[in-house]
């Protein structure tokens, strides 16, 4: 099986979020979950086919999702659009303000793909506290336990 970690990580903020969910998805033990880290401008549309289930990770920029996110969205939607329902994934976002507009941003494509949310969103605002770290990390590992075979 395998994870695939789409993010946008610009900020010291969102880097320390996405290693608490890289840590938390490939915790030992979990066993048969292969974990894929992609860049949001990077990741094609090939990797998210081939995924089992995602993790999604954004800066809420403006009161949305970034840029960068959205990009890796508009590239792939109609390829995933019927190949793809069913999938669990999980939310983690950074905003130094709002993040309503980003969360229902993402609400709407992953529910329009038919995507199942596994976990609650982690969402944070200012520096990332101890359990918002701890919250990546469980975001992280129920995704990939998930997974499992």
């Amino acid at each position: 099986m395998r994870l695939l970690i789409v993010h946008h990580t610009p900020s010291p903020h969102c880097q320390a979020m996405f290693e608490a969910v890289l840590a938390g998805a490939s915790d030992p033990d979990i066993e048969g979950v292969e974990v894929i880290r992609r860049p949001a401008l990077t990741v094609s549309t090939a990797e998210m086919l081939a995924a089992d289930g995602y993790l999604l990770g954004t800066p809420a920029n403006l009161g949305y999702i970034s840029g960068a996110l959205k990009h890796a969205f508009d590239q792939s939607y109609y390829q995933l659009l019927d190949s793809t329902r069913g999938r669990p994934f999980g939310l983690y976002l950074h905003g130094n303000e709002g993040t309503e507009g980003a969360v229902r941003a993402l609400d709407g494509i992953t529910r329009g793909l038919g995507w199942c949310q596994a976990a609650d969103h982690v969402l944070v605002s200012g520096k990332p506290t101890k359990d918002d770290l701890e919250a990546c990390w469980n975001l992280g590992a129920t995704v990939a336990a998930q997974l499992m075979q």
